[in-house]
């Protein structure tokens, strides 16, 4: 099959593989110029260009054989994934993570570090990257984590709320040069499909690596932000184990997770010398280790199970009464962030004040801060509400 392609009077076949092929792999594939063209099977020239060049794909290439094609994209993929491992660690699910769900999104969180490493002569060697990698032992290394990262249990038991932990969390990782980018659908360069269903993933850097978060499927979620908190200092010891890669974990289970790094990412956020001496025989209860630790009920419903503070049955149960729960709620949605909130979360706040200040300097000029920062969502105009955003 191919698609008809209009130069002027004349037309040219393009394989329709290829076309989808290229395309799909690009931040254009939800574009209504490509979905029509899919529909009608036809294109016209000057379109087909606007959209190449608008994926960053040469337009000569619809026009190749599909071998070559398939082998450019495999090339590609190969120098982007440099920084992020092939596969998806999956925790207690089934979900995987395509390449081409992430992959612009990861060539500019790659450009970004990049950018910063040779415009900022300020940053230092990272001391949570592989800071815990050789070890096996899980308090011992959850231990390690929190000291690297100057984080205390208590530092985020005493926030105001869940709200705070977080952006406690992401001020502590921050702080030692792990940038943290959090999904904002229409101010990344592609938007994520439904099914890319992952939590997040780390991209590799020994100086400034970054931790993207997604904001997942809120509706299958008890409670988001606990979730997210449980999800970021999962990927900091993903960070701090020396790998990088999407991570998918479910939480909804009566089952407990093996995997390291979720025993490790428990114990940092829930210390068995504390949960040990804490009462889990009733839901109210389990509510309340939840808010006191800042963790998602049935987060802390697998702790005690862990831990022996209930069975197999009793955690069954209480998983059933939370879903319950949650079925019966009003669902609410927040409001959209402004934009310049969302450029600054989807660069992260460290970034963006790093950028600001070799702006200053004069090392940037003010057309590449805002194809960097905003890509070009960011007028020149806008640079001080976004300064004063930080």
């Amino acid at each position: 099959m191919t698609i008809t392609v209009g130069i002027g009077r004349e037309s040219v076949p393009v394989d329709r593989d290829v076309f989808v092929a290229l395309f799909d792999n690009s931040v254009v594939s939800e574009y209504v110029g490509f979905t029509k063209a899919l529909t009608s099977g036809v294109i016209e020239f000057d379109q087909l260009v606007r959209l190449a060049r608008k994926a960053d794909i040469p337009y000569s290439l619809f026009f190749a054989q599909l071998e070559v094609v398939e082998a450019q994209l495999e090339r590609k993929t190969s120098i982007l994934l440099e920084g992020v491992r092939k596969e998806a660690f999956s925790m207690n699910s089934r979900s995987k993570v395509r390449p081409s769900d992430v992959e612009l999104i990861v060539k500019d969180l790659l450009r970004k570090q990049d950018l910063i490493k040779r415009l900022d002569d300020s940053l230092i060697d990272n001391k949570v990257v592989g800071c815990i990698r050789r070890s096996r032992a899980v308090v011992a290394d959850a231990e390690m984590l929190r000291a690297a990262l100057r984080l205390s249990v208590a530092d985020i038991k005493a926030a105001k709320n869940k709200e705070a932990a977080f952006e406690l969390l992401i001020e502590r990782f921050e702080a030692q040069q792990v940038l943290v980018s959090r999904s904002q659908q229409n101010y990344m360069p592609q938007r994520l499909r439904e099914r890319a269903k992952f939590s997040g993933m780390c991209v590799r850097d020994k100086k400034v690596p970054y931790i993207f978060l997604t904001n997942g499927d809120e509706g299958d979620n008890y409670e988001p932000v606990g979730r997210r908190i449980f999800t970021l200092t999962l990927l900091g010891v993903f960070v701090a184990r020396g790998k990088f890669a999407p991570v998918t974990y479910d939480d909804h289970t009566d089952g407990v997770i093996t995997d390291y790094e979720y025993q490790v990412t428990e114990e940092v956020l829930m210390p068995a010398t504390e949960v040990r001496g804490l009462d889990a025989s009733t839901l109210d209860a389990v509510q309340a280790g939840a808010d006191a630790y800042r963790v998602t009920p049935s987060a802390f419903v697998m702790r005690a199970q862990r831990l022996g503070l209930i069975d197999r049955d009793q955690a069954r149960a209480f998983m059933e009464e939370l879903a319950a729960d949650f079925a019966s709620r009003e669902k609410s949605r927040g409001w959209p962030a402004t934009p310049i909130n969302a450029i600054k979360r989807y660069n992260g706040a460290e970034f963006s004040r790093r950028m600001v200040a070799q702006l200053d300097r004069g090392s940037i000029s003010e057309t590449d801060f805002c194809r960097v920062i905003g890509l070009n969502k960011l007028k020149a105009s806008q640079i001080p509400e976004f300064r004063a955003a930080l």
